[in-house]
């Protein structure tokens, strides 16, 4: 069955360490995307998710328009961060490892999301919507996100493991009639 991505019940964050001594927390606040999931079936589930790179958002301007330069997204010449599964592997029966290929600048690379199905409803208007929520960890740098200043006192400041936590809500999709 075909959903897609509510992007205002939808929220792809990330926490990444700064000076080593705490969590700079960010967001992306443009994402869209679509879900083959069958709830009977959520092994053969297929997910692609597409996210405006130019929409990152820390809470610092200024932070965040050097997030997108070169040094770091260069959104000017990778508008798009991209994530296409390429299975399910289900480990109870509401949660599973949703295994795919993300594409940050140009640069795709193999992650697992460590996913829970928290239902579906039906909303007041008659609209069937189903929530997720999924983490990883990747390292940045195996993106060529490699910007990074020494520490005067060791270390530097910026880390290079990112926490990704998603929350997604989807609405099902209603089948087109067929012309006769």
């Amino acid at each position: 069955m075909a959903w897609t991505i509510d992007p205002s019940h939808t929220n792809v964050s990330f926490a990444v360490r700064h000076l080593m001594l705490s969590n700079v927390i960010g967001q992306f606040d443009k994402v869209e995307g679509t879900v083959d999931f069958d709830e009977a079936q959520p092994e053969r589930t297929t997910v692609h998710v597409r996210i405006a790179a130019d929409s990152i958002n820390t809470r610092d301007p200024q932070r965040d328009a050097h997030l997108r330069s070169p040094d770091f997204l260069d959104v000017a010449n990778y508008p798009y961060i991209e994530f296409r599964s390429t299975r399910v592997e289900r480990t109870s029966d509401d949660t599973a490892k949703l295994h795919g290929d993300l594409t940050i600048r140009g640069v795709t690379r193999p992650v697992t999301l460590d996913v829970t199905f928290l239902g579906k409803a039906k909303t007041p208007w008659g609209q069937w919507n189903a929530g997720f929520e999924a983490t990883t960890k990747i390292n940045r740098e195996d993106w060529g996100l490699t910007w990074n200043m020494p520490l005067e006192t060791g270390g530097i400041l910026v880390g290079k493991e990112v926490k990704i936590n998603i929350a997604v809500e989807l609405i099902q999709q209603r089948p087109q009639p067929v012309a006769a």
